[in-house]
Parts: structure tokens; sequence; C-alpha cells
């Protein structure tokens, strides 16, 4: 009885963090030709994705967050919400100062000041930021690599060996930047996948 109702919280927790995700319609909006591979490990998920579709540019963002099940999908709603945000007060900001600006944010809301027993929560991740009329793909990334197929032959980008979070290493995210051509392929993803 007692795991029944634990698993009836998690499962209801599950449709909330759904409704958080970008609707398929969104997607299909921004981004026609796209698929997503979704698929929680413990029904919530620390893992997220997200999308911003604006006049002339969208976002999309794929994440993993610090833990599984509830504890990651904690993070990943305080991810969202950030991203969200952010995003809003900022429709022009680009994918480094997004990071750059999302770490401050993780790191005030959970009160990181780096001391040495405290909770090092946080989140690894890849922002892209398309712009339709340029058909230029800026990115930035948090331990996270954004993979290009272009004409059968795979390049991986690297991204900042940093987390979303407080880290020895602090620096300002670095913004890379790909000029699309038609039958380009790009992959963005967590390390969920690989780990399973």
């Amino acid at each position: 009885q007692q795991q029944k109702a634990i698993m009836d919280s998690i499962s209801y927790a599950q449709t909330i963090q759904n409704s958080m995700l970008p609707s398929h319609e969104q997607m299909e909006n921004s981004l026609p030709e796209h698929f997503i591979l979704f698929k929680p490990r413990e029904i919530v998920s620390g893992d997220f994705y997200w999308a911003s579709d604006h006049m002339y540019h969208f976002y999309l963002v794929a994440a993993d967050c610090t833990g599984h099940g509830v504890p990651g999908a904690f993070m990943s709603m305080l991810g969202i919400r950030l991203l969200q945000e952010i995003v809003t007060k900022h429709p022009q900001i680009e994918p480094d100062e997004l990071l750059n600006m999302l770490r401050v944010h993780v790191m005030e809301t959970l009160h990181q000041k780096g001391d040495p027993d405290e909770a090092k929560d946080g989140m690894d991740m890849v922002i892209c930021k398309y712009n339709r009329q340029e058909k230029r793909l800026a990115f930035a990334g948090a331990n996270n690599p954004l993979y290009l197929i272009r004409e059968e032959e795979l390049t991986e980008y690297k991204t900042d060996k940093m987390p979303v979070s407080i880290h020895e290493v602090m620096d300002p995210f670095t913004r890379h930047e790909i000029k699309m051509k038609p039958g380009d392929c790009i992959y963005i993803f967590s390390d969920g996948y690989a780990d399973q």
C-alpha cells in the first residue's frame, strides 16, 4: 500500500514535469524535421529539453541535471523555469551569455558559495540559438558536446569542461557558430543514452 502511494505520487509528478516540456506542436513549428528520444529511467527525469521560439530565431536546449528520479526532476524544473525567465527578459541573448546567466541564477537559488561540504548540484547542457534568416547556428555547452553530420561526415564540437553550477573552474562559457547548409543534421543530448 505504501509503495502504491509513492508510485502514484511519482507518476503524477511525471504528468507535471511533462507539461513543462515543449509540446509536440511547438517543436513541429520551430523545427519540422526533428526527433526527440526521452525515456526517463525512473518515471520522472533529471534530463530535460527546452525550446523557445522568437520571430527570427529559436532556442533549443538538451540538459542533464545532477541526480536521477525525483531529485533530478526537481533540478530539471528549476532549469526550465530559469531558462524561461532569462529568455523572456533577454529575447536576443546569445547561448554563451545565457549559460553564464543561468549559472549565476542556479548558484543564487541553491545558495552555493563554494563551501567544501555543500551540494554541488547543477546541470550539463548544450544551448543552441538558430537564426532562420542567416541560417546560422550559435551554441554553447557545459560538459556536453554537439554533433554535426554533414555529407555523411561526423564532426564533434567539444564544449567547456565545467557544469552550470559552482565549480573549481568558472570561466565564461564559449560561443561556437556554424553556418548551416542544406542536409545538415545536428544532435544534442545528455549522457543518459550512452550511460545505459
